[in-house]
């Protein structure tokens, strides 16, 4: 393994999900984003997708595996996304501190309770 495949983040989302496949594919159009292993977990057969991670638990959250293999999931996981984008880095520095992580950590929760709503607002417009 190369130092530069050692030091990937890898993004676990969910594809099928027209919000999801929205704000993935806005990371995915920024500078630094080829360093990023991006897996569409609604596309894998597998029932386990990473050890310690089931496809069921990767659709259900936003989940990133870090450099040293540490899955981080919400807020946590967003934030080191965040620091292997060279345009986001130091939002993702931020996001990483005490204060910083809780605020993302509860924005996150309170928008998995919306995500439902969300989800079928976006496949109406994009149905319509």
């Amino acid at each position: 393994m190369t130092n530069a495949e050692e030091s990937r983040v890898t993004v676990f989302y969910d594809g099928a999900c027209p919000l999801c496949a929205r704000e993935i594919g806005f990371y995915r159009q920024r500078e630094g984003a080829e360093a990023v292993t991006w897996l569409d977990v609604s596309a894998v057969e597998d029932i386990e997708v990473a050890p310690g991670l089931s496809k069921d638990q990767a659709l259900a959250r936003f989940h990133v595996l870090d450099p040293q293999g540490k899955l981080l999931t919400g807020g946590a996981a967003f934030a080191q996304l965040w620091r292997a984008l060279p345009g986001f880095r130091l939002l993702g520095r931020i996001g990483q501190t005490a204060p910083a992580a809780w605020v993302l950590k509860h924005a996150y929760n309170g928008f998995l309770r919306l995500r439902p709503r969300l989800q079928a607002w976006f496949r109406r417009r994009e149905g319509a």
